[in-house]
């Protein structure tokens, strides 16, 4: 669902229709000004860091489950802003409110997901949100291709009323789903822990499921002399600050390793020199890759420890950074089409590795008393490098600024 949402104004900035209505006319070509593009990617960030931080508060208050359906409620409301926008002013505001909730599923997911599964395969599960992000990003890059012959206004309205489409069957599914065991140990509900531990896992005993809930209140009791809060200065003391800082850089890394170049990927494209219809058709290409190579990265992490991937997965991301940059160089019809394979290459390598890894990285290192605001401050950085890419980008691209 985010990765649909989220992504999607940048997608519009290679829309002609969405260019007409919302931008300005110069040199006989309709462009949304360098600083607007900024302004409404960077408006979601600033609304996903609220989200974040409310985040960590609400969830150990209300638990997952309360928090995910009251978060998927408010965004059905939240969704009429942009679809009714009539200005660009208007947009920037549906980016901001939208991201509250967004910023909420940025990280609950993640952390519910290390909280229910078996450890054996946490890495898995979490990293497979990765995937989801790819498919919503494929989805959302077929419905704008549809919508490309389309003159009138609904060619990019329908696109934003078709984020209705998530929140109601994900509401229903998760009202049947099993809260985090560990959120009801942590809050000294040791039998609902057994009811929803007994949920997650039909084929274990009933002295299984006993041992098992004695070993999570075990645990939470020794990270509860450790360090006795659960607040987020708790995350800055002790061996939790070393716990944070890991976490945090991760999360960095993977949006300062040039990933923001995904995210605009039809509208860069674009600007390399190709048409839009081929644009779309890239990008399309672009989000298939990135789900498939997932499952490679499921492989690669059975076989090698996560530090050897993400390292080695930023380092070929760097030289196929260069080959693009270089390629750039010849303004030909050629060398567009080689950014744009050499540009399915960096997606190939982004998210064999780091795109991919850092999911279960932040999963696994947290405490798990502190596991969801640690994710918290971890993805807040993260956003935090999304609003530094969300600012050079746009002018890295928009013609009428660096071109």
């Amino acid at each position: 669902m985010e990765g649909y949402d989220l992504v999607l104004i940048g997608a519009f900035y290679a829309y002609p229709t969405f260019r007409q209505t919302y931008g300005v006319e110069k040199n006989g070509k309709w462009e949304i000004p360098a600083p607007w593009q900024a302004g409404l990617g960077n408006g979601a960030r600033i609304g996903e860091i609220l989200g974040l931080l409310l985040n960590g508060i609400i969830c150990d208050k209300f638990g997952f489950k309360r928090t995910m359906i009251g978060t998927l409620i408010l965004l059905c409301g939240l969704i009429f802003v942009p679809f009714l926008a009539q200005n660009i002013e208007t947009l920037e505001v549906a980016e901001v409110l939208l991201g509250v909730p967004w910023g909420v599923f940025q990280t609950l997911t993640t952390a519910y997901a290390a909280e229910v599964c078996p450890t054996a395969l946490r890495g898995y599960l979490t990293t497979y949100v990765n995937m989801m992000w790819g498919l919503g990003q494929l989805i959302r890059s077929g419905v704008l291709r549809a919508m490309l012959r389309r003159t009138d206004e609904w060619s990019y309205r329908i696109p934003f009323a078709l984020q209705w489409m998530w929140p109601v069957p994900l509401i229903v599914g998760i009202a049947f789903a099993p809260e985090s065991p560990w959120w009801l140990v942590r809050k000294g509900r040791h039998e609902d822990a057994k009811k929803s531990l007994q949920r997650l896992n039909t084929t274990e005993t009933e002295s299984g499921l006993d041992d098992t809930i004695s070993m999570m209140r075990h645990t939470n009791e020794i990270e509860k002399e450790l360090d006795s809060g659960i607040s987020y200065l708790s995350c800055f003391k002790g061996t939790n600050l070393r716990r944070t800082e890991i976490t945090c850089i991760t999360w960095v890394i993977q949006a300062a390793s040039g990933a923001s170049q995904i995210g605009y990927a039809a509208y860069f494209f674009e600007q390399a020199g190709l048409p839009t219809s081929i644009s779309f058709d890239f990008s399309i290409t672009l989000y298939a890759v990135a789900m498939i190579v997932v499952v490679i990265s499921w492989f690669a992490m059975t076989y090698s420890g996560r530090r050897t991937i993400f390292l080695g997965g930023l380092l070929a991301q760097f030289f196929v950074l260069m080959m693009i940059g270089f390629t750039s160089l010849a303004h030909t019809k050629a060398a567009s089409y080689g950014t744009g394979s050499l540009l399915l290459l960096f997606t190939l390598c982004y998210d064999i590795a780091v795109g991919t890894v850092a999911y279960s990285i932040v999963a696994e290192i947290p405490s798990s008393r502190l596991r969801t605001k640690t994710i918290v401050l971890a993805r807040s950085l993260y956003n935090c490098q999304g609003i530094i890419n969300g600012v050079i980008a746009p002018y890295m691209l928009n013609p009428s600024a660096w071109n």
